[in-house]
């Protein structure tokens, strides 16, 4: 029997057929990842240009915050979701620079609060003349009574970890530095509350607190952070950046403290119910040397020609595994290290002239013990580290590019890759 040809058309199909049954399915894109917990924020934003200035910087670092750590953020301005039961989806809530006013708003947050839902409060969140107005929220609730004093200007505290059990505190040092605010005491001692369990105060270290001699801090003891047994909640005291008045402008970053942030993620996990496991201590070994290698752009923590010398400028460069490129973390105290060169170990990465400014920049000095000196490794997820200075509260920093001989700085911790380190161990 006589086959005719098939039509090319029907020749292409059949092809085009059999390549499909013989190919494997492609594999399924992974379902994003369903976020840990929801966190809501009130605030006015009103009232007093540092707080407004604040609540502003909150509003940008927390979403950041939220991407990072797996849960999700939504700030406004109706605080009547605490009567109508909005906030009920929302395993966390957040008052950046107020409390509620009306009956209806208190009597729904205490109904949240009862029901077991976090509560995390900032700075003037706390604050009031009228406690006897709403004793539950500020006598039972958060302990503290009526606002007795402040200090003036803004400043960094040394804060002492008191408790470093909790969840929110198992991961601080012993002490550490804050970053600038403006601080509060109440007419209520906490330590006098079997319900407070206070987390960080000021440490005695840091007197006298405060830059006007009428109003600053020289001797007493001062809770900075603190939670209620009875509740699921967290206070911090922080939240009032230092500001130019006459131009509005802000002067410093309530969010600068790499260790303050900890405490923040960390409490929000714990205040969310999310794993707040903080991870493996830190590896690094006070006897080796190690290359630090910028997670930013790829280039190597370098001491420019290898000088030894006062004023050896530090800067980033191709890494070449040689003794310019070596450093060891020599412990000083309360979780600070200083970073020893290879080439003359008595010489340490140092903040030029003491200074706390953005973009001051780092050389090697002999070490003399001053904080400009001195750093805290602080462990990322990814293994590596952000070292944060004593001082000024902020990080060491490469430059947005990768060109060789840029020199480092140190700048406001901003959880960019250009303040994150790799460390590599040399023999």
């Amino acid at each position: 029997m006589l086959r005719l040809p098939r039509p090319p058309i029907v020749v292409r199909l059949l092809t085009l057929l059999a390549l499909l049954l013989g190919l494997t399915a492609l594999p399924a894109h992974a379902a994003p990842q369903a976020p840990s917990f929801k966190v809501i924020a009130f605030y006015n934003g009103t009232w007093d240009a540092a707080h407004i200035d604040f609540v502003k910087e909150a509003n940008q670092w927390f979403p950041r915050a939220a991407a990072e750590n797996n849960f999700t953020y939504t700030a406004t301005t109706d605080w009547n979701l605490l009567a109508n039961g909005g906030v009920d989806a929302y395993q966390v809530v957040l008052f950046l620079d107020d409390a509620p006013q009306t009956a209806a708003q208190r009597a729904g947050f205490e109904r949240y609060m009862r029901a077991g839902g976090g509560w995390l409060g900032f700075h003037v969140s706390a604050f009031t003349t009228d406690a006897a107005s709403w004793p539950w929220y500020y006598n039972q609730f958060l302990g503290s009574g009526n606002f007795r004093s402040n200090t003036w200007g803004p400043t960094t505290a040394v804060l002492r970890t008191e408790n470093r059990t909790h969840p929110a505190t198992t991961a601080l040092p012993a002490t550490f530095t804050s970053a600038v605010s403006e601080w509060y005491s109440w007419s209520n001692d906490l330590r006098n509350n079997p319900d407070i369990r206070i987390l960080a105060s000021v440490d005695p270290s840091s007197f006298p607190l405060g830059t006007d001699p009428d109003q600053s801090w020289y001797s007493g003891y001062y809770p900075i952070l603190w939670t209620n047994s009875q509740y699921r909640m967290l206070y911090a005291n922080f939240g009032h950046n230092a500001m130019d008045y006459a131009t509005n402008t802000r002067l410093s970053s309530t969010f600068a403290s790499a260790t303050q942030n900890r405490f923040l993620i960390d409490g929000l996990k714990w205040l969310g119910g999310a794993d707040t496991d903080p991870g493996p201590q830190d590896p690094i070994s006070d006897t080796a040397w190690y290359s630090l290698t910028n997670a930013g752009n790829g280039t190597c923590v370098d001491a420019r020609a290898a000088g030894t010398a006062n004023g050896t400028v530090i800067q980033q460069y191709t890494c070449n595994g040689t003794n310019a490129q070596q450093f060891q973390f020599r412990p000083t105290d309360g979780g600070y290290t200083r970073i020893a060169n290879r080439g003359n170990p008595q010489q340490v990465i140092d903040v030029t002239d003491v200074s706390t400014a953005d973009n001051a920049p780092l050389q090697l000095w002999s070490y003399g013990g001053g904080g400009n000196q001195q750093w805290q490794p602080v462990r990322e997820e990814s293994g590596s580290y952000r070292f944060v200075a004593r001082h000024s509260g902020k990080c060491l920093s490469s430059s947005g590019s990768s060109a060789n001989s840029v020199q480092l700085v140190q700048r406001a911790c901003d959880g960019s890759g250009a303040q994150s380190f790799r460390l590599t161990e040399h023999p």
